[in-house]
């Protein structure tokens, strides 16, 4: 049989049975059970969930359910169940309904005779045939089994003249456990949280469970400032520097005091008014500076014009009011806030 288990059969279980099935401290709903769920992961790391995959053939009504590993957990007292299938499996669905069409549900269950009485002691990957009507309804999941898809086989389904539309016939039941403290991949999983501080990872978003509600987790707010580092060119000194950076975004104040001739923009009338030729003025310290290039406004309280802070963390005046003049001992002031 392809479809083994571990702790469930009356006969003892086999070395090979015990390396298979996995069973241990897994995501818990209770102080003494865990959550039913088939463990995550694929050979490529491309999908969340790769065991117990259908995947149906063309024309016709048989498909094949992939190798995977799983836990169903009974009641409290029954404890849980560890699952391995270890070869493709192939099912045949039903044919259809000549007049309605129907939804059956793949579940994978065990049996346990000596709690259900079924005569049986086994796991196995099922249908559970649904009943055909104007607006099918799916089947309730049987007692100690894990729903692994839906399939709708419509009216009249036959292999080779009304297959099952394998491309729309499947919807996904799957949910997953993972070890105890380990991040829960789930999709439309609308499960509350075991335990408060529990993690999830949602389509990419990775949660939090406060104790009453999932929450999109937030990391600790880390907060660094730096107040040296920023190196002064040409005819300025450094009076102030001041820059905090988190989460990716940087925002800084600088104050240069202009130390030797005064600057003075070119005036009304001329070719270029309010031009300063690009004067180069302080370089930000490494790891400080913009992704991409970045303007500010600078005043030094008298007049106004615009700095272009580079990507290599170079500063230059580029534009100052038309005929303004920065005068020694002026203390140009700018700002900015950009991505890292």
């Amino acid at each position: 049989m392809p479809v083994r288990s571990g702790w469930l059969s009356p006969d003892g279980q086999s070395r090979e049975d015990t390396r298979l099935v996995s069973l241990g401290a897994l995501t818990p709903t209770s102080p003494v059970a865990t959550r039913s769920g088939v463990l995550p992961g694929s050979a490529e790391g491309l999908y969340r969930i790769s065991g117990f995959t259908l995947t149906g053939t063309a024309g016709t009504l048989s498909a094949t359910v992939s190798p995977g590993r799983a836990v169903i957990q009974g009641s409290d007292a029954q404890g849980a169940y560890p699952v391995a299938l270890t070869e493709y499996l192939p099912l045949v669905f039903a044919d259809g309904d000549a007049q309605y069409g129907r939804v059956d549900l793949v579940v994978l269950r065990v049996y346990d005779d000596a709690y259900d009485g079924s005569g049986r002691t086994e796991a196995v990957v099922e249908i559970v045939k649904g009943t055909p009507a104007a607006t099918p309804a799916v089947p309730a999941v049987p007692a100690l089994a894990l729903p692994l898809y839906e399939v709708t086989v419509p009216k009249g389904a036959s292999a080779g003249t009304t297959p099952i539309d394998w491309a729309n016939a499947l919807v996904g039941r799957r949910t997953a456990t993972v070890g105890v403290g380990g991040i829960l991949p789930v999709t439309t999983d609308t499960t509350n949280g075991s335990y408060p501080g529990q993690y999830r990872d949602l389509n990419g978003v990775v949660q939090r469970w406060s104790g009453t509600a999932w929450t999109d987790y937030q990391p600790p707010l880390v907060v660094e400032t730096l107040t040296t580092g920023l190196t002064v060119t040409g005819s300025w000194s450094l009076s102030w520097y001041g820059a905090r950076r988190t989460r990716g975004v940087c925002s800084f104040s600088v104050g240069l005091l202009r130390t030797t001739s005064a600057l003075t923009a070119t005036a009304a009338g001329t070719t270029n008014p309010g031009n300063v030729a690009d004067e180069a003025i302080c370089v930000l310290p490494a790891g400080w500076r913009p992704a991409v290039e970045t303007y500010a406004t600078a005043s030094d309280g008298y007049a106004s014009g615009a700095v272009r802070i580079a990507a290599d963390g170079t500063v230059q005046l580029v534009a100052w009011a038309t005929s303004g003049v920065i005068q020694v001992g002026n203390n140009l002031r700018f700002s900015a806030c950009f991505v890292l």
